[in-house]
């Protein structure tokens, strides 16, 4: 609990930090969190403990079940002691509801990451010429899959179309510059994920609003915007494990299209034996890449305070460094090598 408070801090959630930093004091004085969470003790870190009864008690409010702690969610100038006071009183009134609640996994589809992800989109189309079958492992709602519907715009340069209801403004690091292309061609859109989510659904809607920190508007107005777009589209998600799903999909390869295979802040979800075989399923995919089907792997995963996008293409296999940045998307700071 302690340390998700001092990363919320960092990220930009003075609320949640506060919050959590309360939880983790009424853990060990025995408090209401602590039969929420009973035999929870042992979860792994990576599943994201924190995060999941941040967004149980989030998912109430959006219910308007809790319109007391609502208005202090929604108020910029809110006292930080009353909020504890509103929650820890939402902890003792639904301990069921939230223990049901707590056992749901995480869904973070952030679009903001698209920002980090697209230097490795635009270098495949660059580098390959060729349409891109996008493939997302850990695809949520599949918002990340609609990239390129995304306008993104920083000091330094833009990217997308100009209309788009979702603009991603993000920092950019540097001088570095994206890879130089216009527009992108999309041949298919795929994804799985164990517990995916319809966008055009109520109920999947609020499920992702739950998951976003209530003092980062932004971000959820980014989110609407992108299930808008979602919506529309319908894209499907499949229900599937990382390493089944991908080893499935990637049997047959797409001539003349560069398949992408992406993902952002996923491992951490995965088991050990599962990350080992999805790993070990898209290396032995890369060995049966060829130029008139290419196979990217893109993926932006934890690296100390930030996240590491990587980019490894066959043939070849060369893992590059692209970029380095914030969890949510930004800032972006460009490895120089994918300078254009």
């Amino acid at each position: 609990m302690r340390f998700q408070a001092r990363a919320c801090e960092s990220l930009g959630s003075r609320l949640y930090g506060h919050l959590l930093q309360c939880v983790a004091t009424d853990l060990t004085e025995g408090g209401p969190s602590r039969e929420i969470l009973q035999g929870h003790e042992s979860d792994a870190g990576g599943s994201a403990l924190p995060l999941r009864l941040m967004g149980a008690v989030n998912r109430l409010v959006l219910d308007g079940e809790e319109p007391a702690l609502d208005r202090i969610y929604r108020d910029a100038e809110r006292d930080e002691e009353a909020a504890w006071q509103e929650f820890r009183s939402v902890l003792e009134r639904h301990p069921d509801r939230l223990r049901a609640l707590v056992d749901r996994p995480v869904q973070t589809n952030e679009v903001g990451r698209c920002a980090a992800l697209l230097p490795g989109f635009l270098a495949v189309a660059a580098e390959s010429g060729l349409p891109l079958r996008l493939l997302e492992v850990g695809a949520s709602a599949g918002l990340n899959l609609n990239w390129d519907s995304y306008r993104y715009v920083s000091d330094f340069t833009s990217w997308g179309p100009p209309g788009s209801p979702l603009v991603i403004p993000f920092e950019l690091d540097g001088d570095a510059a994206f890879p130089a292309v216009d527009r992108v061609e999309i041949a298919e859109r795929r994804g799985c994920d164990a517990a995916p989510i319809d966008p055009a659904d109520l109920e999947g809607r609020l499920d992702l609003l739950a998951y976003i920190w209530p003092d980062q508007v932004d971000r959820i107005e980014r989110m609407r915007a992108a299930v808008e777009i979602a919506s529309e589209r319908r894209i499907g998600v499949e229900r599937a494990g990382a390493a089944a799903w991908t080893q499935r999909i990637l049997q047959d390869a797409s001539p003349r299209c560069a398949t992408v295979l992406f993902h952002s802040i996923v491992e951490q979800y995965l088991g050990d034996e599962e990350l080992a075989a999805f790993h070990r399923t898209v290396r032995e995919a890369g060995q049966r890449a060829t130029r008139v089907a290419p196979l990217a792997w893109l993926r932006m995963e934890p690296d100390g305070d930030r996240a590491a996008v990587w980019l490894t293409v066959w043939p070849g296999g060369e893992d590059r460094l692209l970029a380095r940045a914030g969890y949510h998307g930004t800032p972006v700071e460009l490895h120089p090598p994918t300078a254009g």
